[in-house]
């Protein structure tokens, strides 16, 4: 007798999904950075709520605390480029986090860009609530402004196809993040849509290999506006924001190159600087 043909498995929606065991597999190939083609059949999201049933046992699998949140694709590009429909939430967790000047591995890397970003971090708590909160409210919640830089990475070989799902179970592409010092408090007078910011990166020889410039205007319009996003996206998904926590919200311009031995070096004028350099 001929054995049935199996059909594929069809991917799971959060309620049918084993988030654990996902959470885990996604994470022990963000340490060892080995990359995924896609995630088993049996652990595979099949819509945005599967993957972030996924993404919110990362912490739990690992052992870390979430210090911080950042938006993926807040621009047409960057959603084009990684085929989704709009901006992705994921979570920053604790040791992951870099200060002005340090090194950050590019191992295992498939990304290999640094995107400059405006940050906010939280002085009062964000619960989630029925009634979307508007932007003047998450401002009243803010208590600095904090330059940044993303490294990204993904653990998917091509994320650009791995589809939206997957990856807001691999928390949205999140993987470094360089934290600056606080901005003077004068930047809540400052148009943010029209802030310059300026990034370049420089050869271990000494020689400036990229400069690029950018502007508020390419995180969702606002970078203002891609904060009071992230709060709503959270507060529709039950999730609070919490004093001390940081919002990253979304590289102000197009990603920037590197490679082991660049350091990148960012102006954000009257708001600071800071960089990074890149190791193995």
């Amino acid at each position: 007798m001929n054995n049935p043909v199996q059909e594929p498995m069809a991917p799971l929606h959060a309620e049918a999904l084993d988030a654990d065991a996902a959470a885990r597999m996604l994470w022990t190939h963000r340490e060892a950075g080995q990359a995924l083609q896609a995630l088993p059949p049996a652990l595979r999201p099949a819509d945005r709520a599967a993957g972030h049933a996924i993404q919110a046992r990362l912490p739990a699998v690992t052992g870390r605390s979430v210090v911080g949140w950042k938006i993926a694709a807040t621009s047409l590009a960057g959603q084009a480029h990684i085929g989704v429909s709009g901006p992705l939430a994921g979570r920053v967790l604790s040791g992951l986090v870099d200060g002005d000047g340090d090194t950050v591995s590019l191992s295992g890397n498939r990304m290999c860009v640094a995107e400059p970003e405006f940050a906010f971090r939280l002085g009062q708590r964000l619960a989630p609530r029925a009634q979307a909160y508007s932007v003047a409210e998450v401002l009243d919640a803010v208590d600095a402004l904090l330059p940044s830089i993303e490294v990204p990475n993904s653990r998917f070989a091509d994320f650009a196809r791995a589809g939206e799902p997957q990856l807001i179970a691999d928390d949205a592409c999140a993987h470094r993040f360089t934290i600056g010092a606080p901005a003077p408090s004068t930047w809540r007078d400052l148009d943010l849509r029209t802030h310059r910011v300026r990034a370049t990166v420089t050869r271990s020889d000494g020689t400036v290999k990229t400069v690029r410039e950018g502007d508020g205007s390419a995180v969702l319009g606002d970078p203002r506006d891609a904060l009071t996003w992230l709060v709503n996206e959270l507060s529709g998904l039950g999730i609070a924001l919490e004093p001390g926590q940081f919002v990253s919200t979304g590289t102000c311009m197009v990603p920037v190159e590197v490679e082991a031995g660049d350091q990148v070096e960012v102006d954000y004028g009257v708001l600071g600087r800071l960089g990074v350099r890149f190791g193995l």
